[in-house]
């Protein structure tokens, strides 16, 4: 059995305080407006500005894309803040190459499409609701991950 320290060598209070926000928000968001977050509705409803086809422009991406846009926003000043706070302003940087990056964006866009939203929107909305649909795309969200993890693990050692 791997010890703590091992499995979180930079500490575990950060992922701690970082869930608790993200639930706060969501649960703040879900208390004040009556609003279900999630990403990936984020992303259809930003195209709905540009694209005209038939499925970007759905009412319910059409009549939420503006407070679905000031919810981006927040995301991107709270990794702003977090990097000026924390990272003191130090450029972050990953050792992966670009194509792997844009490989995996591709299937994580493709998978949140394909499972009716993003981890966000099932894992933290969708349990935090008692949705079962949620917590079947999460179960197979994280057996999917855990097995490409190792599987990849293996062929790329």
């Amino acid at each position: 059995m791997q010890s703590l320290s091992s499995l979180f060598p930079l500490g575990w209070q950060h992922y701690l305080v970082g869930g608790l926000l993200i639930g706060s928000g969501a649960a703040l968001l879900f208390v004040l407006t009556g609003r279900i977050g999630g990403m990936s509705t984020v992303f259809s409803s930003t195209w709905s500005y540009l694209v005209q086809r038939p499925f970007f422009q759905q009412a319910r991406f059409v009549e939420s894309r503006r407070w679905r846009l000031v919810y981006a926003l927040g995301l991107i000043l709270g990794a702003l803040l977090w990097w000026q706070g924390w990272a003191d302003g130090a450029p972050q940087h990953t050792t992966l190459p670009w194509w792997q990056l844009l490989l995996g964006g591709f299937f994580v866009g493709y998978g949140a499409r394909l499972g009716n939203g993003c981890t966000s929107g099932h894992g933290i909305c969708g349990l935090g609701s008692l949705q079962w649909p949620s917590l079947l795309a999460v179960l197979t969200f994280m057996a999917t991950g855990f097995l490409a993890a190792n599987l990849f693990a293996r062929w790329l050692v």
